[in-house]
């Protein structure tokens, strides 16, 4: 850009007023105002000035857009430039526009001290006229001011630069119309042309009169409408209308994550994969996983019937900062000694990574979710607080916000999905027939094949977008990212005890009557309450704080003075089946109350058994055998957050010691620390069955739901059957997966089994 020409007496514009200048000395210039106000302003302050000009000045040359050529057709391009150098040529004499003292040949009709410019604009024309190119002296002067204005650019033919539109010669009124229809349309279900069509001309109807302004001819109505659209994406899915009105305004920024667990997503998905509930029943499971930004690692999951609740979200967070444990089965290629991770140097930090598998231990500080009620529930919101996470809501309907988890999702289909017996595709249009026969792994068995891919597959496969800043060119696996990044950030284990778990489910308060506490139309009691009958707590409300599980509704916890007690259902004996609050809820909808409401209690709960032995023996109907199948597939769960959360202690989430110290001591998660406890214990004692470890001989199946896939790890073939002492085929090869800890290290894991207790009973 040329330097503007700033003298004495010039007139110039600085912050927002009108000046004088009266002098310039040693890089500076006295100002005076026209009320006489005088200002001394550094040149190169003034200049740079966003609003300064000198007033009744030329404007200034200014630099061309030079690459806009580029885009011009070739022929068009080389004749600008051709008259770039014929305008050179007449201003200074040569074609290059050096002038006389230049490199350049001179030509004796465009001398400089010889002929006017008048006359070197003359002798321009007639030599283009004899070439041609028919051109007059006045063609030729208009050339030189537009080049001068905007360089070579402006010597473009401007019937090829001029931007065309089908919005120029359109009637307003038709077109104001139309952008009023358009707009109406981004909440509307998907429609056609023909629809627009209509809505226009009934709009210019209502506003101008019948037939007063007539619609274009169907093509003519289509450019318009695309010219209108272009960039808006109206006409698009219902979907894509729907995120870019719920998105927030441009630009965005990347989301950065440079230490494990700094920024976490989490969310949830129906898994493309028909699972087996019971009595032959199958249905989709939902997944819920944690993603770590920094190192892509899938930190923890959820797989569970239709229905996720917070309770699961908020042990989600546990199972990040817990190792997680070798199967029975697994090859020990999985095992975290054996990975990229330096083990040997974690292990000397935290103990519980012993017989780990190869998933990284992330603290969460950060967590990103969506405005799903599960997220952002008063539970899930506790559980943050209560773990120290920054719970981090993303903009309504717009799942970009959290791109990295949902394209996690698109990998998890075509990298484990599909591959699995029962894959159903993304939608019914991708989907073959049969699928529900295809279906031979049960909600827990899915649960642990998807676990076991998470950590052979997922965490050890190289991510394109995990690179180290001293091997940009090399893709790392999570593992690697996590054990680069480690290595600088740190590794502090947090161990969660059993009241950890119990204040991560959902809460409530209310007071302790003399028959106890009811909730959701159930009432718990039990002799560690006489003493708080009626009474009111310490807190400035006076209610009690209670904790529940809604996949385990048969017990409660309560925190009293002396700690949390484990108040059971006082049907607990009647219902023996697993059942959820989903179910009761059910059942409750279904018993019409007669008599009093202990009574109608009473009668619900053995209406809930009856639905169980029926739904059990096939005999109900489909929806009540879905209805008892999910119950018994979410109680059979494993380390899940039911299951996690459990009174009855059958499978705390990874249960080993911590630190060195002995099973069941404080700070630690050994067998005996389940939530369990006083008077639970006494009601625990005929619903627990020690499960043998996968080495003891005689081993013996426990039950359909605690099945797992066993020796025949192969993701999409059937359960491998194994031999039974007579020669006959038993079924699966039995594994639990609560025997989280290698051979001889936690020899007294428990799981609660239904055909025992009703054997029992």
């Amino acid at each position: 850009m040329q330097q503007p020409a700033v003298g004495l007496g010039a007139r110039v514009r600085f912050e927002g007023r009108a000046w004088v200048v009266a002098g310039v000395l040693a890089g500076q210039v006295r100002l005076v105002a026209e009320d006489g106000e005088v200002a001394a302003v550094l040149l190169s302050l003034l200049f740079a000035a966003l609003d300064f000009a000198v007033l009744g000045a030329a404007p200034p040359r200014r630099v061309g857009p030079r690459s806009l050529l580029d885009g011009l057709p070739a022929q068009v391009r080389e004749r600008a430039l051709a008259w770039e150098r014929h305008v050179r040529e007449v201003e200074t004499g040569s074609p290059d526009g050096h002038g006389p003292n230049g490199a350049g040949v001179l030509r004796p009709e465009y001398d400089l001290e010889a002929f006017t410019l008048g006359q070197r604009e003359e002798a321009k024309a007639a030599e283009l006229t004899a070439a041609g190119m028919p051109t007059s002296a006045v063609t030729v002067r208009r050339m030189r001011a537009r080049y001068r204005e905007n360089g070579v650019w402006g010597l473009v033919d401007g019937r090829i630069t001029r931007v065309r539109s089908a919005l120029e010669r359109a009637d307003e009124r038709v077109l104001a119309a139309l952008t009023v229809v358009l707009e109406e349309q981004r909440e509307r279900s998907d429609g056609t042309l023909g629809r627009l069509r209509v809505y226009t001309e009934r709009l210019l109807a209502e506003r101008h009169g019948a037939g007063v302004v007539a619609l274009p001819s169907p093509t003519v109505f289509t450019r318009l409408v695309r010219a209108l659209d272009e960039g808006e994406k109206v006409l698009g899915s219902a979907r894509q209308r729907r995120w870019r009105s719920a998105r927030p305004a441009p630009p965005f920024t990347t989301a950065v994550s440079l230490a494990p667990g700094e920024l976490v997503m989490l969310d949830s998905t129906v898994l493309d994969v028909m699972a087996v509930l019971d009595d032959g029943l199958t249905e989709r499971c939902e997944l819920t996983i944690a993603l770590d930004v920094a190192t892509r690692s899938i930190c923890a999951c959820v797989v569970r019937p239709r229905g996720t609740r917070a309770v699961d979200a908020s042990v989600l967070l546990a199972q990040m900062m817990v190792p997680a444990p070798m199967r029975p089965g697994w090859p020990e290629a999985l095992a975290m000694e054996g990975s990229v991770i330096p083990y040997q140097r974690l292990l000397g930090i935290d103990r519980r990574l012993e017989g780990a598998a190869a998933r990284p231990v992330i603290c969460p500080r950060t967590v990103v979710v969506d405005h799903g009620k599960v997220f952002v529930s008063d539970a899930f919101t506790a559980a943050c607080a209560s773990l120290g996470v920054s719970l981090q809501p993303a903009p309504p309907g717009n799942p970009s916000a959290k791109g990295h988890v949902e394209r996690t999702f698109s990998s998890i289909n075509t990298l484990f999905a599909q591959y699995v017996a029962g894959y159903t595709g993304s939608d019914v249009t991708r989907r073959g027939s049969a699928v529900e026969d295809e279906a031979v792994w049960s909600v827990a068995q899915m649960r642990e094949l998807f676990e076991e891919w998470v950590i052979s597959g997922w965490q050890s496969r190289p991510h394109d977008g995990l690179r180290h800043p001293l091997m940009p060119r090399q893709a790392l696996s999570p593992n690697e990212m996590w054990a680069a990044l480690i290595a600088v950030s740190g590794h502090v284990p947090v161990p969660l005890g059993r009241e950890d778990y119990i204040e991560l489910m959902p809460s409530r308060r209310q007071k302790i009557n003399d028959y106890g506490i009811r909730i959701g139309y159930r009432t718990y009691d039990d002799v560690a309450l006489n003493p708080y009958r009626g009474r009111s707590s310490s807190a400035p409300d006076g209610l009690w704080e209670i904790h529940a599980n809604p996949h385990a509704p048969e017990r409660v916890w309560v925190r009293l003075p002396a700690g949390w007690a484990d108040v059971p259902w006082i049907h607990h004996t009647l219902v023996t089946a697993p059942f959820t609050d989903f179910t009761w809820q059910h059942v409750k909808r279904t018993v019409a109350q007669r008599g009093s409401r202990v009574a109608h209690e009473h009668d619900i709960a053995l209406a809930l058994r009856d639905l169980l032995q029926r739904a059990g023996a096939g005999t109900g109907s489909r929806r009540e055998r879905t209805v008892a199948a999910r119950a018994r597939a979410e109680a059979a769960a494993g380390p899940d957050s039911a299951q996690a959360c459990s009174p009855r202690g059958d499978g705390l989430l990874y249960e080993q010691a911590v630190g060195g110290r002995a099973e069941g001591e404080g700070g630690g998660l050994g067998t005996d620390d389940g939530f369990g406890g006083g008077a639970a214990d006494r009601h625990r004692t005929r619903r627990q069955k020690r499960v043998p470890r996968a080495s003891d001989p005689g081993q013996q199946d426990v039950g359909q739901d605690a099945r797992t896939p066993g020796d025949g790890r192969a993701v999409g073939r059937k359960p491998q059957l194994h031999e039974a002492a007579d020669g006959g085929e038993t079924g699966p090869a039995p594994s639990t997966p609560c025997d989280a800890a290698p051979a001889g290290k936690n020899p007294a894991v428990t799981v609660y089994d239904p055909f025992q207790e009703a054997s029992q009973w």
